[in-house]
């Protein structure tokens, strides 16, 4: 049961980034490739319809750790409450940069709530990026699952480490180029003419450094964290998920080039859903390494909630799940096609 939450909760971390992935990319896009109020708008409404309903999967996957890995929500979300606190301010921020946008027609307004939405959609991604580089990286959890860490030390991976450290720094790089791709990717798909164009554009110039950024991430994680080296040889099958995030990735560059929007899109949702299955499989059973003593870490079964909890909220998870399957697919359905 406790491994069956672990993929669940996998599932909606990797929907939120899906989903909510292109909402943050279109956001760091916008200022590179719309150059008229109009296209600003036209961007704004590629996602105006989704963007709210996207952030939904955050708030499930929050509430599903809670409830399902109680001891791994209470630890990280002290361990990591200035960051967390960052991430509330930058959600905030980007919400209003949305809705206050048009309130008011001043030469001042617009631009300054459209340099805070790109701004707060490009620090989310790095932010995002960083805390899943800890994760990866590992944190000095003590005996009660507890731990601190700084901002900042040295930024040097060792055990003194901070939230940012040149690891986690290179994790949030290569977020803020996969959520620009992906975003890229969901403009060329949604919007309109000259604005198709350069976001495709943008998209085949951003695949360059995601690429370069995704296999230094790669050896250096393996090389950060040996738990992860074990699992892929322990379960030579693993190789499957960053097969199928490379597969992905020179999708999208393919797709890209021959005008194929859709499949491009589809692609990068592909790849990035490979290397999340990566890392989730790389950890697994863990939730939160700790640096030090391995022994101290956080897996699904002592972090875990007991066994007739996890059964009784599975009733309750399905029809849920259904319920947003549902509204998903009705919202997306009925706002096929491109934007005005």
């Amino acid at each position: 049961m406790e491994t069956l939450w672990f993929c669940l909760v996998a599932f909606l971390l990797a929907g939120y980034v899906v989903l909510d992935g292109f909402d943050l990319g279109c956001g760091v896009a916008h200022l590179l490739i719309a150059r008229t109020d109009a296209e600003r708008q036209s961007v704004l409404r590629a996602i105006g319809p989704v963007w709210d309903g996207n952030e939904v999967w955050l708030l499930a996957a929050g509430g599903t750790l809670y409830f399902a890995f109680p001891a791994l929500y209470a630890g990280a979300f002290s361990g990591f409450y200035l960051p967390l606190m960052i991430v509330l301010w930058l959600l905030i921020l980007r919400g209003i940069s949305i809705e206050f946008r048009n309130h008011i027609r001043s030469l001042v307004w617009q631009p300054l709530w459209d340099v805070v939405f790109a701004s707060s959609s490009g620090l989310l991604a790095i932010f995002f990026g960083a805390a899943l580089g800890n994760v990866v990286r590992g944190v000095p959890l003590d005996g009660q699952g507890e731990f601190f860490l700084p901002l900042w030390t040295d930024f040097t991976a060792g055990p003194n480490a901070g939230i940012l450290d040149w690891y986690t720094v290179l994790v949030a790089v290569a977020a803020l180029c996969a959520v620009t791709l992906h975003g890229a990717l969901w403009l060329g798909l949604k919007a309109p003419g000259k604005l198709e164009a350069r976001a495709r554009r943008l998209a085949s110039v951003v695949w360059w450094p995601t690429l370069a950024t995704v296999i230094a991430i790669t050896f250096a994680s393996f090389h950060i964290q040996p738990h992860l080296r074990a699992s892929f040889e322990a379960h030579p099958w693993f190789d499957v998920f960053p097969l199928i995030a490379v597969l992905g990735l020179a999708a999208v560059q393919v797709l890209n080039t021959r005008r194929r929007t859709l499949g491009a899109f589809l692609g990068s949702c592909v790849f990035l859903l490979g290397m999340l299955a990566s890392v989730a499989a790389g950890l697994f059973p863990y939730v939160l390494p700790a640096t030090g003593d391995p022994r101290l870490g956080l897996t699904v079964f002592n972090s875990a909630a007991p066994h007739y909890g996890l059964q009784v909220g599975l009733y309750w998870f399905i029809p849920g799940m259904l319920l947003t399957f549902g509204y998903f697919t009705y919202t997306y359905r009925s706002f096929t096609g491109k934007v005005e």
